[in-house]
């Protein structure tokens, strides 16, 4: 391929068909005002949403909420989607020639964005982690939601990718005690090397102040509840698509006085939005990756050019935690 072809087209990852994907050649214009021109060197799958959107099981009351920045097609397919992306700027504004960036962008080589959707990466941070940003922005929001405060204890049901970064938070919070409870005894070590405990549902930790839920399951929502105290806070933090599970809301939910607690990463809690945008929660998202025990939450890496064949079995991989693309 020529350079001069490299500069002005790209090759992205759509989902074609129900759990169908295909690499698809596109032209880009160059960059104008404002504008520049990114080289993917890393990506990451999200597993939870990205199998949702693969099996075509994004509701028609969500199609519009669901969309992704970025996103070109329409669900159910075909569709272009993904959420996390981070490259170097080739073009566009020179003073920032060269930077690393974070991008919410869909899985594709090379891309032109606004210079504003295209956020610094900290220079401690190493780009093979900063894929994380957008799983960390989904934890941070969770645990702004959740209220967790020194001296909780606390429990995070579901140790996937999203609920051991929450856990990594709240256990950096001075007192707190924090517990990962996931049905997989492998996820043991991650949650300890965190700063987590771990147990099995079986040994689930009670009288918790707050639990945060994380597992997409009802199983995991019933121990979530079961796990919470007096008047304890639950956080729903999974979506489970067009699925509708069952709430235990029987037995001693009202004599305990629960409250169940919805988590969003699309809008900024209320009691922070006045002074929080969302520019500023990825950024600091990005700033928390700065530790290298992060570094055990990758289960796997990809090259792009091989990922159409693939992805649906990274997807249907329920080992999976976080699966790095790289685009090399």
């Amino acid at each position: 391929m020529s350079g001069d072809l490299r500069e002005t087209s790209a090759t992205a990852l759509w989902i074609v068909g129900q759990n169908r994907t295909s690499l698809r050649s596109q032209v880009l214009s160059p960059p104008g005002e404002g504008e520049v021109l990114v080289v993917a060197a890393f990506g990451a799958i999200s597993r939870g949403t990205e199998a949702l959107v693969a099996a075509g099981a994004v509701p028609k009351s969500e199609q519009e909420r669901m969309r992704a920045p970025f996103q070109e097609g329409t669900f159910p397919f075909p569709v272009k989607y993904g959420y996390g992306t981070v490259g170097r700027i080739v073009a566009g504004d020179p003073v920032r020639s060269g930077d690393w960036v974070f991008c919410l962008y869909p899985h594709q080589d090379r891309f032109v964005v606004p210079a504003e959707a295209s956020v610094p990466v900290p220079p401690g941070v190493p780009a093979a982690r900063a894929v994380l940003a957008a799983n960390m922005e989904t934890a941070l929001n969770i645990v702004w939601d959740a209220g967790v405060m020194p001296g909780d204890v606390v429990a995070v049901v579901g140790g996937g990718v999203v609920g051991l970064l929450v856990a990594f938070i709240a256990a950096g919070i001075p007192g707190t005690v924090t517990t990962v409870v996931d049905v997989n005894p492998a996820r043991r070590d991650i949650a300890r090397a965190l700063g987590a405990d771990f147990a099995l549902p079986g040994d689930l930790p009670r009288e918790c102040d707050v639990v945060i839920h994380t597992s997409a399951s009802e199983a995991g929502l019933a121990s979530a509840m079961a796990a919470a105290g007096f008047e304890g806070r639950v956080v729903e933090a999974s979506w489970y698509g067009e699925d509708a599970p069952t709430v235990p809301l029987g037995g001693a939910f009202h004599s305990r006085r629960l409250s169940i607690v919805a988590s969003q990463v699309g809008s900024v809690p209320a009691a922070r939005r006045g002074r929080w945008t969302n520019r500023r929660r990825l950024e600091t998202a990005l700033a928390l990756l700065a530790d290298p025990r992060l570094d055990g939450l990758f289960s796997g890496e990809t090259r792009f050019f091989e990922l159409a064949e693939r992805y649906g079995e990274i997807l249907a991989e329920p080992d999976t935690l976080c699966h790095r693309i790289r685009y090399d």
